[in-house]
């Protein structure tokens, strides 16, 4: 009889029921950057021993590595690792695979910093990228070039919401044989697990959805053991580690995040159907409508659609400044991921990473609005909006 599979909700409980060795129920913190060492064979051992979470904090650390363990086993991986960010395991995970007169394939629309990343510092070490339309896989193909090491990704992606097919990618890549790493953020391990469908290693933000109470700040990536050895290694020589106290967060938030994705998903598709049919507000941008350009494809390689929403207000830039002043439930801050519903208007909040010419290549309009949907009762925060809408 083959094993019943087990629930994502269970997974996040119990993964790491192997390093449950003191009888405390709830994780204990391991605070302590230095380990003692049985004798010098046992000391030289450990010195380069990749994960080794006993040695010295910039190796690894027990708390990391339990959390680790845990955000593996959601997205379907073999082995983990905790950087100090999101952005911590996005750069140190890209510097561990290519090289100067290297090649990235990347999308269009990526995390600002990310494309930051990509065009002022991987420029500066010899590194080029060729940006696609993450609509098309095909795309991505044509971009290809003899020295091509890495094709990146990120789906859905910020702020249209816009969806790389995963399956046809990996597909593409395999067939050059490229790396490729998906940014999973958005939609978290809940809803999506990129490995699933042939992808090399999946990058979250720890500080979003897994951690989800926007007290923390850490960064995740998984994937093979060889690929994650690659890593820690230079992980070392640059020392992105990962907080003892933000894993321990990290790991408690993880205990919730079944539930709290359900919660996030079903608010979300709810604000999205009421923004819909609303007078004031032009397109609504969330994978779950079947309006969504890309819904089938949402539907075909995610199991929830997410928390993220972003519409149109018809009445342009200061309409928009008025929408987010009126607002008493949504809290006009950035970030994503919480249990607080978060409202910003990109074209506010872009300006200071991104010149006018990039904000207006990601599809930003001067009344758009994008949220990240809490877990508040739906009603009240339809309440909310219908308010500012009506004031605005």
């Amino acid at each position: 009889m083959t094993p019943k599979k087990i629930s994502p909700a269970t997974v996040a409980l119990h993964a790491d029921g192997a390093f449950r060795t003191d009888h405390a129920v709830s994780p204990p913190i391991c605070q302590s950057v230095t380990y003692l060492a049985d004798d010098a064979h046992d000391f030289a051992h450990k010195a380069v021993e990749p994960h080794n979470s006993e040695f010295y904090g910039r190796h690894g650390n027990p708390t990391a590595t339990r959390l680790a363990r845990v955000i593996a086993d959601l997205e379907g991986a073999e082995s983990g690792m905790i950087l100090s960010s999101g952005m911590g395991a996005m750069t140190t995970t890209i510097l561990s695979i290519v090289s100067q007169g290297d090649h990235i394939v990347a999308q269009d629309s990526h995390y600002s910093a990310t494309t930051n990343f990509l065009q002022k510092f991987m420029t500066r070490y010899g590194v080029d990228t060729t940006y696609v339309d993450q609509t098309r896989p095909q795309a991505f193909a044509e971009a290809i070039r003899p020295n091509t090491k890495l094709i990146l990704i990120e789906t859905p992606v910020n702020p249209l919401t816009a969806l790389t097919d995963l399956h046809a990618v990996s597909r593409i890549a395999r067939a050059a044989d490229v790396l490729t790493i998906c940014d999973n953020t958005f939609a978290s391990p809940i809803n999506q697990r990129p490995i699933d469908f042939g992808i090399d290693l999946v990058v979250h933000s720890a500080t979003k959805y897994i951690g989800g109470h926007h007290d923390l700040l850490a960064g995740a990536v998984v994937g093979s053991r060889e690929h994650l050895e690659r890593i820690w290694g230079t992980t070392m020589d640059l020392g992105p580690v990962g907080a003892p106290f933000d894993a321990w967060l990290a790991l408690r938030g993880l205990r919730t995040l079944k539930a709290r994705i359900d919660l996030h998903n079903a608010n979300a598709g709810k604000i999205a159907k009421f923004l819909k049919e609303h007078s004031s507000v032009g397109e609504v941008y969330y994978p779950g409508l079947t309006s969504h350009p890309q819904h089938d494809l949402a539907r075909r390689q995610m199991t929830g659609f997410g928390g993220m929403l972003t519409f149109d207000l018809t009445g342009g830039y200061d309409v928009g400044l008025r929408f987010v002043a009126n607002l008493r439930l949504c809290l006009n801050a950035a970030s994503l991921g919480g249990v607080e519903t978060l409202v910003v208007q990109p074209a506010v909040m872009f300006r200071a990473r991104l010149t006018d010419m990039q904000i207006k290549a990601q599809g930003v309009t001067p009344g758009m609005i994008r949220m990240s949907v809490g877990i508040e009762d739906s009603d009240d925060l339809i309440a909310d909006l219908d308010q500012a809408l009506r004031q605005s």
